[in-house]
């Protein structure tokens, strides 16, 4: 479509395993049989009475689909697990967030087309999470090889690339805005790049393209995604404004995946020093100087939230590293520990 990367990332053997969302569904009939229904009712929800009902069950499958992937790809059905970018991230996502942003802006807020984009990105924005090479320009290379994979997707569950085009170009783009920069601030690129400002590239997606597709504000597809992506964006970051515990199990499950990617041991010293500094430092960086809130609309339902959390973010990095001041851990899981236990004083 628009950015010209979806055609860079080949499939791999979990596409080959799961090609269509009828296969989607047998695996997760027998793996984990309240997620289909749990869906279903999230598509009847976002596309709100009176909305064509083969549209809807498309939509469906696309997500069914996309959460099957990504479940046997670095989920609890497959054999490469994934913490936090699994098929739990996807329903977070799909289920409590989306559900909560219907419920405090109201159903006519969006389009049902738009509430049924942002369902199918919470399954298919995160299906590729080991992808060495990026595309050239900002967007990650896992964030493109998602993009490739759900048109894929799409094209399996009933949409067609000319008459469907506004929905792959909007899911590209919400796809694409989706990369997070978790790099210290400023980096070295930051002078070059005004997409380079750290956090997701939502917020600068828009000057990006007006750079490499000047044209781009004449298409209201990509106008439609460009927006969006913002929110979407919102929505996969939305741990900021939540509950502190959910932000705390957040903060968890990613540092118990980037360990495991390391090729770090929980249970040995040498993971205690990188938990320490990601628990503490790391969730003050990513709080404070990289999140940043891309749209209006994410703002207004998870802004509160975030600047109540803020305090606590505080005391629990300033906790944890008081903990650890006098004697280094003794390993990754000590840390988690403390962690889990600041946090949960903190949630009261």
């Amino acid at each position: 479509m628009i950015l010209g990367i979806s055609n860079l990332y080949a499939g791999d053997a979990v596409e080959a395993a799961l090609p269509d969302a009828a296969a989607a569904r047998r695996l997760l009939s027998e793996k984990e049989p309240d997620l289909v229904p749990r869906l279903e009712a999230m598509g009847r929800r976002a596309a709100g009475a009176g909305f064509d009902a083969a549209d809807l069950a498309r939509h469906v499958d696309a997500t069914v689909l996309g959460l099957a992937r990504l479940g046997l790809r670095h989920g609890r059905l497959g054999q490469d697990l994934h913490d936090y970018h699994c098929e739990a991230h996807v329903m977070e996502l799909a289920e409590r967030r989306l559900g909560h942003v219907i419920d405090v802006l109201g159903h006519g807020a969006l389009a049902p087309v738009e509430w049924l984009a942002l369902l199918v990105f919470s399954a298919c924005h995160d299906l590729r999470q080991r992808e060495p090479v990026p595309p050239p320009g900002p967007v990650g290379g896992n964030e493109a090889a998602s993009i490739a994979e759900t048109f894929r997707i799409l094209a399996a569950c009933g949409f067609d690339p000319v008459a469907d085009r506004d929905q792959y170009v909007t899911l590209e783009l919400m796809i694409a805005g989706s990369t997070f920069d978790a790099r210290p601030l400023p980096h070295p690129e930051a002078a070059e790049l005004a997409t380079a400002a750290g956090g997701a590239l939502a917020r600068g997606l828009g000057l990006w393209l007006d750079g490499e597709r000047p044209d781009w504000t004449a298409d209201p597809a990509a106008r439609r995604g460009e927006r969006l992506g913002r929110l979407a964006a919102d929505l996969d970051t939305a741990n900021v404004g939540e509950s502190f515990d959910l932000l705390s199990e957040s903060a968890l499950r990613l540092c118990r995946e980037l360990e495991r990617r390391a090729g770090r041991s929980l249970d040995e010293p040498a993971s205690g020093r990188s938990c320490l500094g990601f628990l503490s430092r790391g969730q003050e960086a990513y709080f404070f100087e990289l999140h940043r809130f891309a749209s209006r609309e994410g703002e207004r339902v998870y802004g509160p939230g975030k600047i109540a959390n803020g305090p606590g973010v505080r005391r629990v990095s300033a906790g944890l590293v008081q903990r650890f001041a006098a004697q280094a851990p003794a390993s990754g899981q000590a840390v988690l520990d403390a962690f889990a236990a600041l946090g949960a004083a903190e949630a009261g």
